[in-house]
């Protein structure tokens, strides 16, 4: 989900991690459980911008490191570049 993939329909865009939401991500979230994730492992999140700040309240709110930074997908290869 960080990089666009493909579906039935082709290329498809990254979208909010939020639950039922289909926006496009805007922003990554780089957090961690220090309870079971070491200092160099990390998960990361998509947001939309309506969501962004729900998603950060929910990880800061149970203790979790939280990063925000702006999200750049990575370019889409045209498809007779795929797979080359």
């Amino acid at each position: 989900m960080i990089d666009s993939f493909f579906g039935d329909r082709g290329p498809v865009a990254a979208q909010c991690s939020r639950a039922k939401c289909g926006l496009a991500a805007t922003q990554s979230l780089q957090w961690r459980n220090p309870r079971i994730h070491t200092d160099g492992r990390s998960k990361t999140w998509l947001a939309c911008d309506e969501h962004t700040s729900v998603l950060v309240a929910f990880l800061t709110d149970r203790g979790f490191p939280v990063s925000v930074s702006p999200f750049e997908p990575a370019p889409i290869a045209p498809a007779d570049e795929v797979g080359s």
